[in-house]
């Protein structure tokens, strides 16, 4: 076992320890309006983002307790606001075990039991991920309800672009980081910043700590997307990038985007239009709701009162 590891180990046990032991204080951290974020919250957050970026292992534990503290009041931020609009707010079981099944096929893990298994060898709750889920699902929900009807789609222009393919279709297994600057006179340095933390310590890392994209828990990671679900910006951006690299700042509604490339395959195909546009005009609805979830989120965490105890 190398120090690295024998490290990670004895942190997992002190946390395990501590959450166990009667002499451990559970301190209140945090209040978020009337809602409480207490150290053994943190610590079952520590362990529920570890579990999801296995690469996280290696980390500063000091960064990962850091981005714990965050994912934490974002999810509370987000379950309060889902209250105010939502008298009984509940997701569907058979599209839960959908979200819940994408989670952990993105991790390597082929079924539900022994998703479960590994929750439980690293010290979580199945109740608690499926818990957090839902509040992801139903906070979707809510951007849905408030901003479909602003989303915009060229489907004219989108058909175009499917019908200039050729036979092989190009897709890619990426991640991204969706970020802000309050001055565009600050991109050049926010980028140098981010750019500089993917390179010593990883993408996923650095999704944690700079995204602010639902993705950010998984490292930032996405679902194959083919050539055709992407718009004309991001498609020049990644046409030259090979496996590994990442993009300059890609301007979107609400921000911008980082993208890497973790894997690239070229399939032949017979093309079905219909199909594929279909797809195109789902990712671009999605791409357009994320960045207004983006907006509200930002929005209503100004009007929040967050105390640090």
């Amino acid at each position: 076992m190398n120090k690295k590891k024998i490290k990670f180990f004895f942190i997992i046990i002190f946390f395990v320890l501590i959450a166990n032991s009667n002499s451990f204080e559970n301190k209140i951290l945090f209040k978020v309006e009337n809602q409480i974020i207490t150290s053994l919250d943190v610590i079952k957050e520590y362990k529920y983002l570890i579990s999801l970026n296995p690469n996280l292992k290696n980390a500063n534990e000091k960064d990962i307790i850091k981005f714990s503290k965050k994912s934490i009041i974002d999810q509370k931020i987000k379950d309060i606001e889902i209250k105010k609009n939502f008298e009984n707010p509940k997701v569907p079981e058979e599209f839960l075990e959908k979200i819940i099944k994408n989670i952990y096929t993105k991790i390597g893990i082929s079924n539900l039991n022994d998703f479960k298994k590994y929750l439980i060898s690293n010290g979580i709750d199945f109740k608690d991920v499926k818990k957090k889920l839902e509040i992801e699902a139903l906070w979707n929900e809510l951007i849905i309800f408030k901003y479909s009807s602003k989303v915009k789609i060229d489907e004219k222009k989108l058909k175009d672009e499917i019908i200039k393919n050729t036979s092989f279709l190009k897709s890619y297994l990426m991640s991204e980081i969706s970020f802000e600057v309050s001055n565009i006179q600050d991109l050049e340095n926010k980028f140098l910043e981010i750019s500089n933390v993917i390179n010593n310590k990883g993408f996923d890392f650095a999704a944690l700590q700079y995204s602010s994209s639902p993705s950010s828990n998984l490292g930032g990671k996405l679902d194959w997307i083919n050539e055709n679900s992407l718009n004309k910006n991001i498609k020049k951006a990644i046409m030259d990038l090979e496996i590994n690299d990442f993009t300059k700042p890609i301007a979107v509604p609400g921000g911008f985007l980082i993208l890497q490339i973790n894997d690239i395959k070229s399939t032949k195909i017979d093309l079905d239009v219909n199909y594929e546009l279909k797809k195109l005009i789902n990712f671009e609805r999605n791409n357009q709701l994320n960045q207004y979830s983006n907006i509200y989120f930002n929005k209503i965490k100004k009007d929040l009162e967050i105390n640090e105890l």
